[in-house]
């Protein structure tokens, strides 16, 4: 027999805040080897890093890392890449207000190592040593894009 009379029972504790990770892929990759491997000149190495939400229901977002790079000597294209990965994330009883930065900072850092992973075991694959691209700091990243949306400016890359 239970006692639901008066509110004298045990206050139900509130929902706690929960992100899983529904899932991980490869969206879109392309890889292009224009030029015979150089191993006698460091080439230059451009990267760009952004990080696109999307929500697909009421608690699930997908997040797509998209990082593009280009490794060019002597003024020729050694080897270009242009990743997109992304994660299937569940958000539930996550107040509104941290819900941007969860899908902007954490979501990125945990897509993050595999997709430096999979660049790194590329440019290998095409002849290069691997690429091992530096940590990111998402945080400050999506305090830039706060501070240019702030502005009316258009969001910068990394």
């Amino acid at each position: 027999m239970t006692n639901n009379g008066g509110g004298q029972g045990p206050a139900e504790a509130p929902a706690q805040p929960q992100m899983n990770v529904l899932g991980q892929y490869i969206k879109d990759f392309s890889f292009e080897n224009p030029n015979t491997p150089r191993g006698t000149t460091q080439p230059s190495i451009n990267v760009q890093i952004n990080v696109a939400p999307r929500q697909v229901s009421a608690t699930d977002f997908e997040v797509v890392l998209k990082i593009e790079g280009k490794a060019e000597a002597q003024g020729a294209v050694l080897f270009a890449f242009d990743l997109s990965y992304a994660g299937m994330f569940r958000l539930q009883n996550i107040p509104q207000e941290h819900v941007a930065p969860i899908l902007m900072i954490e979501c990125p850092r945990l897509l993050f190592p595999f997709s430096r992973e999979i660049i790194s075991n590329t440019t290998v694959q095409g002849g290069f040593p691997p690429l091992l691209l530096d940590p990111v700091d998402f945080a400050t990243m999506y305090q830039q894009r706060m501070a240019a949306q702030a502005q009316g400016q258009p969001t910068a890359q990394a």
